[in-house]
């Protein structure tokens, strides 16, 4: 999968997406970065790409040309159109089921805005998407995209050691993941649970399944409302609520 990030800040991009996990599967051929320096197209000697907001306003805002000069250089070389998803905390809060959707892209170019947005023409010409990190705003798209381009990277098959591991991870079937242990077997007072040195893996399975329905019922209840459960974990889950509404 390729990834192409507009942005002014180039070597903030790179630096992050080429380490651990991501920067192997780099190396590996199954993840492709780039960093596209959108001063690099703009058309005015001094490298400027803002300019000041019609209507008056304070701050500056990007200019249409730069951007979409470099995303024609991004459409040309790859030969097809891609989605272009704008980072903004206007755009729909990004989760699970969004990265999944995007990982069966073979390109993916993020725009990140910086001072007080883009100029709404160029959003208009090549925009597909509007995604945000979350209601709070930060200083550029940057983080964000970096942010999305991880979590969609482990979809990618090959890229974890453990193929598993991203299936069984936070929010699978909408719910949060189990609690996890690893040596010693007793920590400061705190034992691993018996189920899990059982050797017994239908009991482990159920326990875990269990655990991240409590666990999702206490931090963030409103994903059991599209959780796959079976019917067995519905009766589960019916049980605690009627526990929980006994006691308040």
């Amino acid at each position: 999968m390729n990834f192409h990030v507009m942005t002014l800040f180039p070597e903030m991009v790179m630096n992050g997406l080429n380490t651990s996990i991501l920067g192997r599967a780099a190396a590996k051929g199954l993840l492709s970065f780039e960093a596209i320096n959108i001063r690099d197209y703009t058309l005015e000697r001094h490298g400027q790409v803002d300019d000041y907001p019609y209507g008056g306003g304070a701050g500056m805002v990007m200019q249409a040309e730069p951007i979409y000069r470099a995303y024609e250089a991004i459409r040309e070389k790859i030969g097809h159109t891609p989605r272009v998803i704008y980072m903004t905390p206007q755009g729909q809060v990004f989760n699970q089921k969004i990265a999944e959707e995007l990982s069966k892209e073979e390109d993916l170019v993020f725009l990140c805005g910086h001072y007080e947005g883009v100029d709404e023409r160029v959003l208009e010409l090549i925009a597909t998407d509007y995604l945000s990190a979350g209601d709070y705003v930060l200083t550029g798209g940057e983080l964000p995209a970096m942010m999305m381009i991880d979590c969609i990277s482990r979809l990618i098959p090959g890229v974890l050691n453990n193929n598993v591991s991203a299936e069984f991870e936070s929010f699978h079937d909408n719910l949060l993941e189990y609690p996890q242990y690893t040596r010693p077997e007793e920590f400061m007072g705190k034992k691993v649970p018996d189920i899990l040195l059982s050797g017994h893996h239908a009991n482990v399975e159920k326990w875990r399944r269990e655990q991240s329905i409590i666990r999702t019922l206490k931090q963030r209840p409103e994903l059991l409302k599209d959780a796959v459960l079976s019917k067995k974990e519905q009766q589960f889950l019916a049980k605690l609520l009627e526990e929980r509404d006994g006691e308040s």
